[in-house]
């Protein structure tokens, strides 16, 4: 499948569309079916017990499934979350950026399906795994 968006393109529209978290998120990479992004963590990222708090944890699943999406359909910034689980499975160590590996599973004409597994910098076992559908706008239709 071809990509409709690129490494440079997925972080320009980052920081046109969602300026207020964009400096949070680098994507990295992506090629067919698969992206990652890395979260960047400062102290807004934190919880009390010294880890990474669930809410950043889930806002890096979301994004990663929405870019490898968005890699694949184009800047369509109306693609909007339908469904989310996600697993906590170990605590992240505080002040470690995060990696989310999205992986697409389904492309259909109005969703997308993803699995995102997440990891702290440095660590080989999961921190969390999320699946996430987004609902894709429909194309515009011509004028006639």
């Amino acid at each position: 499948m071809d990509l409709k968006m690129d490494v440079p393109a997925l972080n320009a529209f980052l920081q046109g569309v969602f300026e207020q978290v964009a400096d949070d998120f680098i994507v990295e990479t992506v090629s067919p079916y698969r992206l990652t992004v890395r979260l960047t963590i400062g102290d807004k990222h934190l919880r009390p017990g010294g880890t990474i708090s669930g809410p950043s944890m889930f806002a890096l699943a979301d994004v990663a499934a929405y870019l490898v999406t968005l890699a694949h359909i184009g800047p369509q910034a109306l693609a909007v979350t339908t469904n989310c689980a996600i697993d906590f499975m170990r605590k992240p160590p505080a002040g470690v950026d995060l990696i989310g590996e999205a992986r697409l599973l389904k492309l259909g004409k109005q969703l997308s399906v993803s699995d995102v597994m997440i990891t702290s910098h440095g660590m080989v076992e999961p921190v969390a795994r999320a699946s996430l559908t987004y609902a894709i706008p429909p194309a515009p239709r011509g004028r006639g």
